[in-house]
């Protein structure tokens, strides 16, 4: 990974107005109603300019070793510790861990609106941007991380390479995504939840939203309305 010097649109100059312009976004506010007991998560959303001036996000295949979704595509991230301040330090915390990616290297820059998975879990997207992607070494933590990639993050707002399956929760339907993509170093499917997360992402980055239909599922924005079932 490294980053793109255009003599004529410097790179810090796109980077820099991204940060700026994401410092800007306000997430919709959750409900009172979700601070109960409640198992919570965070996921980092980084963020770098590759050689071709696009911009692209980092990426693990988890371990097929794992007990839950062993092998699959994630962003870095893990669940809340108890010393963990807030869902920033758990990203970052997570990614340190599982890639070898130095807090220090990350400019955070905002947080989006919390994610409830059907498991009654609370997922926090952290966007932070790798303003010097050549200071990153990567270093796969071996007893989670199987390999680390990155991808375009336009894909993830375009029809290609793209297919989608139709589901069901409590009688409203809704799609899960799935992306090929093929990396240097393999060829590699981001569905369901990752992908979901980076099409929110593209879409605000872009400004602009997914070229096909997305139909989020309803849970997803339970910490918003507070109708999340208690156990």
């Amino acid at each position: 990974m490294g980053s793109y010097k255009d003599p004529n649109h410097g790179s810090d100059d796109v980077v820099e107005n991204l940060v700026q312009r994401l410092r800007l976004y306000k997430p919709t506010p959750v409900s009172d109603e979700t601070q109960f007991s409640v198992k919570r998560a965070a996921v980092l959303c980084c963020i770098f300019q590759g050689n071709n001036g696009d911009l692209r996000v980092i990426l693990t295949k988890r371990s097929s070793s794992l007990s839950s979704h062993s092998g699959e595509v994630a962003l870095p991230g893990g669940k809340q510790e108890e010393t963990d301040i807030d869902d920033i330090q758990t990203a970052l915390r997570e990614a340190k861990e599982e890639i070898g990616l130095e807090p220090s290297l990350v400019n955070v820059v905002t947080v989006l609106e919390p994610i409830v998975t059907k498991h009654r879990m609370i997922v926090v997207p952290v966007v932070g941007i790798l303003s010097d992607a050549k200071a990153f070494d990567p270093c796969p933590c071996a007893d989670e991380v199987e390999a680390i990639f990155d991808a375009p993050l336009e894909m993830f707002l375009k029809d290609e390479n793209r297919w989608a399956e139709e589901k069901e929760w409590k009688g409203e339907k809704y799609l899960l995504h799935y992306f090929d993509y093929e990396a240097e170093n393999g060829k590699y499917l981001i569905w369901a939840f990752t992908a979901g997360v980076l099409i929110r992402v593209a879409s605000l980055v872009y400004q602009r939203p997914p070229a096909f239909l997305e139909l989020r599922p309803r849970f997803w924005d339970m910490a918003i309305t507070g109708d999340i079932p208690k156990p």
